[in-house]
C-alpha cells in the first residue's frame, strides 16, 4: 500500500487566479485535513492555450499516482483532461470538474471564440482519461451562462462515466464562497 501523502491539484479557470472563492475556501480546508495542495496561478490566464497550460500541470504534478488527484474549474478541467489524456500506463485518484465543458455558448468577443476555439475543436480521448481513473465527479449548475447543461452533462456520464451533479442557480460557480461536494468527494 502506498502511503505517500495525498496531494491535490487545483486548477482555476480562464482569466481567474487560485485565489478566488471557494478555490481558496477548498486549499485552505484540505491543508486543514492534511493533503498537500498545489493551486498555481496558470500562465497567460487571459489568454489560456492548450499547449502552455497542459505542459505547466504536467511539470508541477511530475509523477502521479492514485493519491494525486485533481479539481478543475471551467478551462481548468479542460486542462486536467488534457493532461490526464498524455499519462501512459499511470493511475490516478480522481478528479472533479466543477463548471467543466466541453462546448461554450455565450461567447461575445470574436477574441472570446478565437481562444476557446482550440480548446472547443481539438479532440479528447476519453478512453485514455478513462484509463487513469474510474473516479470522478462533475458539478454543473442549471443556469450556466456558459455551459450548456444537458450536453455537457450527457458527455461527461457517456465519455467519462462521471458522476455528475446538478446545482440550481449556481451560475458559472465564480460567485460561490464554499464547494462541500467537492470537499466531501476527496474525504
Amino acid at each position: 500500500m502506498n502511503m505517500s501523502q495525498r496531494r491535490v491539484f487545483i486548477i482555476h479557470g480562464w482569466d481567474g487566479h487560485p485565489g478566488e472563492g471557494w478555490l481558496l475556501w477548498l486549499e485552505n480546508e484540505l491543508k486543514n485535513r492534511g493533503w498537500k495542495v498545489v493551486a498555481p496561478q496558470m500562465p497567460n490566464t487571459e489568454i489560456p492555450k492548450i499547449e502552455e497550460w497542459v505542459p505547466f500541470l504536467s511539470g508541477l504534478v511530475k509523477d502521479p499516482d492514485e493519491n494525486t488527484f485533481f479539481i478543475g474549474h471551467s478551462i481548468g478541467c479542460q486542462t486536467i483532461m488534457r493532461y490526464l489524456e498524455s499519462l501512459d500506463n499511470k493511475k490516478v485518484g480522481g478528479a472533479v470538474f466543477v463548471a467543466g465543458w466541453f462546448d461554450l455558448i455565450g461567447l461575445e468577443t470574436e477574441e472570446e471564440k478565437r481562444i476557446a476555439k482550440p480548446w472547443i475543436e481539438k479532440p479528447i480521448n476519453f478512453e485514455k482519461i478513462k484509463n487513469t481513473t474510474d473516479n470522478f465527479l462533475a458539478i454543473l449548475s442549471d443556469n450556466d451562462p456558459a455551459v450548456e447543461l444537458s450536453k455537457n452533462k450527457k458527455m461527461f456520464e457517456e465519455k467519462l462515466g462521471a458522476k455528475v451533479v446538478v446545482e440550481k442557480n449556481q451560475g458559472h460557480f465564480d460567485e460561490n464562497e464554499e464547494m462541500p461536494k467537492v470537499l466531501n468527494f476527496l474525504n
